[in-house]
Parts: C-alpha cells; structure tokens; sequence
C-alpha cells in the first residue's frame, strides 16, 4: 500500500511539474534557468513531460519551445552571487519521501527569479511528509534564511504554539512557503518571484496530499486559491484546492503585531481540528 501511495504520488507531481513547463512552452518562453549543477531531471518528471495540460498563470509571451542549455552551462542573471554546493536532496529538511526528493531536485540549486542573488540558504519546508495537515506560509525571513527551515523565528514560534494548542506536534505536521528565497529586508513577494516558485509548492502539495491545508496570509490563500480576494474576508471560510480542504487564517507575523486578531485566527483553527477529529481543547 505505501509503495502504490508513493507511487501515485510521484506520479502527481511529474504531472503538476510538467503542466507547467508545457504551459511556458506554450507562452513562447524560450528558456528556463537551470541549476549551476548540472543536475538531471528526475525520471518521472522527465517521463511527464510529454503529456498534461497547459497550466494557469502568467509569463512572458512571443518566442520559440523551451530549451535547456548543455550540462553546465549557466550564466545566473546580473548581480547574483552562485550558492554553495547543495547536498543530496534525500538528505535535505522536508524531504523525507521519494515525491518531496522528486520536487526538491527538479527546484534543484533555483535561479528562476531575482530572490537568488541574496539568499543565504534555498528553504524548501520541514516535517512529515504523510502529513494529513499542511500550512503554508508566505516566505523565508532572516533566521529561516540562516537555518534553511521555514518558520523558526518569533513567528515560527507563535506558529508552533498554535500546532501544539491544535492537539499536534511541529514534526507531525507539513510547513512552506509560497516562494522558497527570503525576500530583501522581509519584503512582499513580488508576481514574478510567486510565480517562478508556485509550481513547486503546487508539487510538494500533490506528493503530500494532506487532507487539510491552512493558508497562513494573504500571499498564500490568494496563490492557492488564484482568488485576489483580501485575507479579512477569506479567512474562517472552506474553500477547495484540489480536491484537498483549505483554511485560509492570519498569517503568524500579522498575529504578532495585531494580537487582538488571535481570537479570530483561534476561530478558524478549531474548524480545522473538527474537520480532522480533533477534540476541542479541555476535552
């Protein structure tokens, strides 16, 4: 049964990989960065590409099929700095199944947006990765940067207690973000960056295949749910990413500077533990 499950799962996120790329080769994009290793496609990602359909989103227009330069040709866009050699992804935080290896080596050493040049360390998430509960954040942030784990700093803290109160433990659960490089000064991501990193947080979701994803913020509920809708009015509704049930709540951040909002993210919370069985606190 587990080897069929990973099975389907791999499956997936070739499919979800290969959407998008045949979606740029329809757009007309002429080339895709690879990583400054030259790294090989993973093998049902490569299989995948023939087939599937165009995916949503936007991108430049008017050019020739996508092509990929030789093995060790890459040229990273002006004012980046190479990162360091990366280990195998097996042995990598948050993948802990052959699905979440499969996406972690298709992002490979990424150079697809301009958040390259200044990142310290690619964080691709943390934690279980049968989880049947998911939360998805914006991005890195200074200390996440430095330790290669998403939310570890005061919010990441705020974010545990959360877990925990949910009746879970941090390594029992599944947590990313919508772009895997800190954003300069812990800025907003910006269209091009989500949009270079959304199908690979798309394909950690498909190799997962939680039964519950919390959407923390804005960035992550509109990503997901392609919705332009503000957090104050999605936040506390059921909503449906494929097939899978969303929650989108405040992000921890916000939280931390408008407290009196934690009754509200509280709120929606408990709807995501009756919805997995959890008994409510104090029971």
């Amino acid at each position: 049964m587990g080897e069929a499950r990973s099975g389907e799962a791999v499956s997936e996120v070739a499919a979800e990989l290969a959407r998008h790329l045949r979606w740029l080769e329809a757009a007309g994009v002429r080339e895709v960065p690879r990583p400054s290793l030259p790294v090989e496609p993973p093998a049902a990602v490569a299989h995948a590409r023939p087939a599937g359909r165009a995916a949503e989103g936007s991108a430049p227009v008017g050019a020739a099929p996508v092509t990929h330069p030789p093995p060790g040709q890459h040229t990273p866009p002006a004012g980046t700095r190479e990162a360091p050699s990366r280990p195998s992804a097996a042995a990598e935080k948050g993948c802990g199944s052959e699905a979440l290896v499969q996406v972690r080596d298709a992002l490979g050493d990424c150079r697809r947006c301009k958040l390259a040049g200044g990142r310290t360390t690619l964080v691709f998430g943390v934690g279980n990765p049968q989880a049947e509960l998911v939360f998805v954040g914006e991005g890195p942030g200074a200390d996440e940067d430095r330790e290669g784990e998403p939310f570890v700093g005061k919010a990441g803290q705020l974010l545990t207690k959360m877990i925990q109160a949910m009746g879970y433990q941090r390594e029992q659960v599944y947590i990313a973000n919508v772009v895997k490089c800190r954003p300069p000064g812990n800025r907003n991501p910006e269209p091009d960056e989500i949009e270079a990193c959304e199908p690979f947080l798309r394909a950690q979701l498909a190799a997962i295949r939680p039964r519950v994803v919390v959407a923390l913020g804005k960035f992550a509920a509109q990503t997901l749910l392609r919705d332009t809708t503000p957090i104050t009015r999605l936040r506390g509704r059921w909503r449906e990413y494929e097939g899978i049930r969303l929650m989108p709540t405040f992000h921890p951040a916000y939280l931390l500077r408008s407290p009196e909002e934690k009754k509200k993210a509280w709120e929606d919370l408990q709807l995501v533990m009756k919805e997995l069985g959890k008994p409510p606190p104090g029971r």
